[in-house]
């Protein structure tokens, strides 16, 4: 049975408007959190993709890929450019799906998905239509759980991407997204979102881990970090 969108409200006015100073010092504490971000296990060697938020590259997630090789895993960039919707990825998604196979086959195993914000909704969709390519599916602030105008970004999106929430096959896309993945999952999500609401990232019956964070730079924040290399390490990640 398809999972229904949570009725949601988008996150306070006091919350949106201080994003940017708290992004600002995710950025900080990361300089200052080497020896922490160190004392994880090391990695295996796996393939990693990693998948920006809207209107982000590759770029936004250097920090992130770099740490993950660091670690030892094999991480890479989704090289699509800018994170625009369906216009960067296909209508269906089919050159996201290329990218992940491309990985696959580059690597031989099955591509463990990291997204921000629009990318971890995207690595569900993935992990739905090819989950032959797709060995796990981690998500960081990604609303794909609820309406999108519980958010403070929903028209943000249409602008960007041409895209409107209420067209038909749109809200079929939100509705596939919204069900339980067929891989492993894990949904790092932070009550104090400024721009989504953290309910909506995260669902009944799959991991959901809640750390203190903005949502500009969350992919900076060495707490979100460390969580993320607990889960691919398998480890209990629980933020504490």
């Amino acid at each position: 049975m398809a999972a229904r969108a949570l009725k949601l409200k988008p996150p306070p006015a006091r919350l949106w408007i201080s994003e940017w100073p708290r992004g600002a010092i995710n950025a900080a504490r990361l300089a200052g959190a080497r020896r922490r971000l160190r004392e994880v296990p090391r990695g295996d060697g796996r393939p990693v993709l990693v998948l920006p938020g809207l209107f982000n590259s590759d770029r936004s997630n250097f920090a992130l890929r770099g740490y993950l090789n660091r670690l030892g895993y094999r991480a890479f960039p989704w090289v699509l450019g800018r994170n625009l919707g369906a216009r960067t990825i296909g209508v269906e998604g089919e050159r996201l799906f290329a990218r992940i196979a491309a990985v696959a086959a580059e690597t031989g195993a099955p591509v463990t998905l990291i997204g921000v914000s629009l990318g971890g909704i995207m690595a569900r969709l993935a992990a739905h239509r090819r989950p032959d390519l797709v060995r796990e599916v981690i998500t960081v602030s990604s609303p794909f759980a609820g309406d999108p105008r519980a958010t403070n970004v929903w028209r943000a999106f249409e602008w960007l991407t041409g895209e409107r929430i209420d067209d038909p096959r749109v809200a079929a896309l939100r509705e596939e997204i919204a069900r339980p993945l067929p891989v492993p999952a894990t949904a790092i999500w932070s009550a104090s979102d400024g721009l989504v609401n953290g309910r909506a990232c995260r669902i009944g019956g799959e991991r959901a881990i809640e750390v203190v964070s903005s949502h500009v730079g969350v992919q900076l924040n060495p707490d979100v970090l460390v969580v993320i290399a607990k889960v691919l390490n398998g480890q209990n990640a629980d933020h504490d």
